[in-house]
């Protein structure tokens, strides 16, 4: 049988077991989901960005955990991090930043997220080594609600720096990046029920197509790293700049 480890090796992503999040964190972070994206801070501290809720295109609001002791819990009461710890042979796992993702019914190609690796947007961290992104599902998941689909492989590719998280173009975005001589794009699907989780590797392609169902597609993205991810020195970042503090930067696993 294969294991969750091997398949993260091979594939650069995996499923999570049923139960990392519990019913009572998923409903409790559910209701800060709905806080939060009406402006409700119950930390009275704000998300680092919020641009508001618009019912045509994907809602994207940066570090969550910080406004929500709701959304904080589910990342840090929940079995997350011991479950990730398990995947990628980790002694330490960290959560330096959140993004809240809510795609409308309807939205169709404005709810897109462009093919991309997130190492291109990481470039405040020395090495691709333990980086990775836990996907939180929210609501459920299905074909009709422009799931997330990984690239399977793609991970050992190595860093191209192309794509593109913003573009709505899956189609132009996939012609313009340079699969390596004898690798394939091999698409899978991250259909998943609410309070299910998904990982992946900063080098892994992903990206999610337009929510044609008549319910939001509702997740949260949670980016960590273990004890081999190393900040580039000096790096003022915002993100890279708060890993000593908890409030920011929770330790979610340590052994």
């Amino acid at each position: 049988m294969v294991t969750l480890q091997q398949q993260y090796r091979k594939q650069g992503f995996c499923f999570l077991d049923a139960g990392t999040i519990d019913e009572n964190l998923l409903e409790a972070a559910q209701e800060g989901m709905l806080a939060v994206r009406d402006g409700i801070f119950d930390t009275d501290v704000p998300p680092s960005s919020h641009p508001g809720y618009d019912t045509n295109k994907l809602c994207k609001i940066n570090d969550v955990h910080l406004a929500s002791t709701k959304l904080y819990a589910l990342l840090t009461q929940s079995k997350l991090g011991k479950g990730i710890a398990a995947v990628t042979d980790s002694r330490l796992v960290q959560v330096w930043a959140s993004q809240l993702l809510i795609k409308p019914p309807g939205s169709e190609e404005a709810g897109c997220v462009g093919w991309h690796q997130d190492r291109q947007y990481w470039q405040y961290w020395q090495e691709d080594e333990g980086l990775f992104t836990a996907w939180i599902a929210l609501s459920e998941v299905n074909r009709e609600c422009g799931p997330m689909q990984f690239v399977s492989g793609s991970h050992r590719w190595g860093f191209l720096g192309q794509g593109d998280f913003f573009s709505s173009d899956q189609e132009e975005i996939q012609a313009s990046i340079e699969i390596p001589i004898g690798e394939n794009w091999e698409e899978i699907s991250a259909l998943l029920p609410a309070g299910g989780v998904s990982l992946h590797h900063c080098l892994t392609f992903h990206g999610s197509g337009a929510n044609t169902s008549d319910q939001a597609r509702c997740s949260l993205a949670v980016h960590l790293r273990n004890e081999h991810a190393k900040p580039v020195m000096n790096n003022e970042n915002y993100y890279v700049s708060h890993l000593d503090d908890m409030t920011y930067s929770p330790i979610i696993y340590e052994v």
